[in-house]
């Protein structure tokens, strides 16, 4: 009964994955306009920066997978569009 209680219960992986799709939405929403739109440089980081914010607060303390994960992906549009070398 004890390994039963140590496993998380359904109601928070729906939760999880609630955020997760929330996140993946959010950071491909962002990737396309920063591509699609005309932003000053500065617009375009300050976006970045929103986005990077909005995925702490769905999962505080993750910043460093954000770092991981997202945060190579806006760089490398950010280095392309705006020919940052």
């Amino acid at each position: 009964m004890k390994q039963r209680e140590q496993q998380p219960e359904k109601k928070e992986i729906e939760e999880e994955e609630r955020r997760v799709k929330t996140l993946r939405f959010l950071v491909d929403f962002s990737l396309a306009y920063l591509a699609q739109t005309k932003l000053s440089l500065e617009e375009a980081q300050a976006m970045v920066a929103g986005v990077k914010k909005q995925a702490l607060h769905l999962f505080p303390a993750k910043e460093e997978t954000f770092d991981l994960i997202y945060l190579p992906r806006f760089q490398r549009l950010l280095r392309d569009k705006y020919r940052l070398h």
